[in-house]
Order: C-alpha cells, then sequence, then structure tokens
C-alpha cells in the first residue's frame, strides 16, 4: 500500500480499537481494524501504540505513510490542547495529552474529539447528515450525547462543552439522566428508559398485576430493548413507555430546532432502531412545539453508519485535519 493512510485511535471505558483508513473521493475505505481491551492508562497507551505500529506493518505501511491520527474518547477533554481529562468511564486518565503523546512518537498530525463530537463529524462527513451545512447529532444510547455542526464546522463551545443536550430538564420530576431528574437523557437514552420502565412496572406489580417482560418480577433484568421488543408485541404498558419518551424526544427537539435552526437532527442507537415507535407522536409534538418555519426546513432521520460509526468516528477526526 502505498498511499497516505488515516488513523482512528477510538479509546472506550471497555475496549479499544485502532483503524486504518484510506481517503477514496469524498469517502473513506476502512482497510484493517485492531481491537484490545482497556487496561491501566499507561498500559492502554503503549498497546495503542503497539497496535498502530502492527496494523501498518500487516498493511505494508510505513510510519512515513501516516497522514493523520484521529483519537475519539468519552470526555471531558480539551479538544485545543489535546488533553483528555478524568472521563468518568475511565479512571485514572487525568490530564493524559494524548495528541502529543501520538504525534511525537508517529510524527504526524493527531487531534483528539469526544466520541458525540466524533459522531457528529462522521454522520456529518460520511453518514445521514452528508450535504448539510447545520446538523445535528444525537446518539440516544445507554446515554444521550450530542454534536453540534454549525456553518459547516464542528463547534464546540468555549471549553468543549456545546452540545451537552441530555442535561437540559423538560420535567420537574422524572427518570434522572446526566444527574438530573426529568432531564432530556432521563427520557431519551437506554438508562432513563429503563428507569421509566422499571417505576411503572414496579407499580403495576405492587397493584397485583403481572408484566410480560418482567419475569418473576425481577426488575433489574428490564432493558430498553426488552420494553421495546413487547411494544412491538402490542403491550400496552410497554407501549406507553415509549410513548412517554417519544413525546418527550419531540419536546426536546423543538427546543433544539428553535435555537439552533438545523437542516437535520441525526440521531442513532435506540431511535435508529426504532424508528417506527418514536416518529409519529414526536413529530405530532415537533408541529405543536417548534417554530413552524424552523421545523419546515428540518429532517429528523436515524443515522446511517449503524455498528461502524466508531469506526468513521475516529477517522473523521483524522480526516478533518488538513
Amino acid at each position: 500500500m502505498n498511499e497516505k493512510v488515516l488513523l482512528g485511535v477510538d479509546i472506550g471505558g471497555t475496549k479499544c480499537a485502532v483503524t486504518v483508513g484510506i481517503p477514496v473521493g469524498e469517502d473513506i475505505e476502512i482497510k484493517d481494524k485492531l481491537s484490545f481491551p482497556t487496561s491501566g492508562v499507561w498500559e492502554t497507551i503503549q498497546k495503542i501504540k503497539d497496535s498502530i505500529r502492527a496494523v501498518l506493518e500487516r498493511n505494508g505501511v510505513p510510519e512515513s505513510g501516516i497522514q493523520a491520527i484521529g483519537i475519539s474518547c468519552g470526555g471531558p477533554l480539551d479538544s485545543r490542547t489535546g488533553i483528555i481529562m478524568s472521563p468518568p468511564n475511565l479512571p485514572g486518565w487525568d490530564s493524559i495529552p494524548i495528541v502529543k503523546i501520538l504525534s511525537e512518537e508517529f510524527h504526524a498530525k493527531a487531534a483528539v474529539h469526544n466520541d458525540a463530537n466524533a459522531c457528529a463529524l462522521a454522520e456529518w462527513k460520511f453518514g445521514a447528515g452528508r450535504g448539510s451545512r447545520n446538523m445535528v447529532f444525537m446518539t440516544f444510547g445507554t446515554g444521550l450525547g450530542a454534536g453540534l455542526i454549525l456553518d459547516g464546522k464542528l463547534y464546540t463551545g468555549t471549553n468543549d462543552t456545546a452540545g451537552e443536550l441530555g442535561h437540559i430538564r423538560l420535567e420537574e420530576y422524572g427518570p434522572v439522566g446526566y444527574g438530573k431528574a426529568g432531564s432530556f437523557e432521563g427520557f431519551c437514552s437506554g438508562g432513563g428508559i429503563r428507569q421509566l420502565a422499571q417505576s411503572l412496572a414496579r407499580e403495576r406489580l405492587q397493584m397485583g398485576g403481572s408484566v410480560s417482560w418482567c419475569p418473576g418480577g425481577d426488575l433489574d433484568k428490564i432493558t430498553a430493548k426488552t420494553v421495546a421488543l413487547a411494544a412491538r408485541e402490542g403491550d400496552p404498558l410497554a407501549c406507553e413507555i415509549y410513548r412517554i419518551s417519544a413525546m418527550q424526544l419531540g419536546k426536546g427537539l423543538s427546543i433544539v430546532i428553535d435555537i439552533l435552526n438545523p437542516e437535520v437532527i441525526v440521531i442513532g442507537s435506540i431511535y435508529a432502531r426504532n424508528e417506527d415507535i418514536f416518529k409519529p407522536l414526536m413529530e405530532e409534538i415537533l408541529r405543536k412545539e417548534a417554530l413552524p418555519l424552523a421545523n419546515k426546513v428540518c429532517r429528523v432521520v436515524p443515522a446511517a453508519l449503524g455498528e461502524s460509526i466508531g469506526d468513521y468516528a475516529a477517522l473523521s477526526i483524522a480526516a478533518s485535519l488538513e
């Protein structure tokens, strides 16, 4: 392989991955990937270095063939200085200058962004937001993270905290997300849906009723997926849980649309897998709550990159380094 390559480094709480990609016109072709478990800080950083060298070697690429390195990691971090600052899912990663470490090791440009911003870049450049200038990406997974593309650029705010939509309080009471009861994340995340389902299932069981998707009354076994499957089968209580989440999704998105006036809002994970459940009520709420002119020009669509989004996310950071 003679051409220059992009490297993506995805640092997660349980596993890490190094991906090799080649720019092909307006796209990136993913050539190879190495994954490994996350361990101690410096052990993991050494494993990242070793994996970069291993994946380059097996693809016949010299270190001089690295065009850029993109690093995706949970926040908080400082993308301007390239420092990871104590993410809750990465204990011990306190003020780690990851960009300096990798750029000096491999004599290549490098940059780091939090995973939501990295995914926003990926969906904007290669996925459902391609061709837009103003796009919002929302994770809607375990939590609710977001990344903003404004006027054709990633917007990270004054200190990398722009786009924390999950922290918006939608109701005074409700499931807890982002440390706040009734928050956007509380209603629109896997963890929040699970809390809501546990609460309503507990109420039903205490009243002497039964819950088909909670066998034996074991509330700990409830997940957003089990509730979604039950909702698809027409279970009234499961349908009510997703009705509440869809209604709050519409309310939260109406705030986003009114403030940012985006062309497209791309939503991943739970929404992407269950768009048919969420969309009708969400759109009804948007018609009631959002400014008509802003709502008219905004599309809400599922993320397009699926399970590959993590690979594209880190590579998108590398591709943005010119």
